[in-house]
């Protein structure tokens, strides 16, 4: 409680790689608020999955029904 909490080390590491240009680019877009279209752009479910889980309700269905 009397002591310092210990706080994650910050480096400032230079890219191999780094293009300033694409960095400024990148800053504008975020202060901006412009999102990538793909990060929200939703996954199609599985048909056979849709298919199977229909005919095991209508099998629970018959089963049901026939006593």
């Amino acid at each position: 409680m009397l002591m310092k909490r210990p706080r994650h080390r910050v480096f400032d590491y230079p890219f191999r790689f780094y293009k300033p240009e694409e960095d400024e680019q990148e800053r504008r877009k975020r202060k901006l608020g412009f999102t990538s279209y793909r990060r929200y752009k939703r996954q199609r479910k599985n048909p056979i999955i849709w298919v199977v889980f229909i005919l095991a309700v209508l099998f629970i269905i018959y089963k049901l029904s026939v006593r």
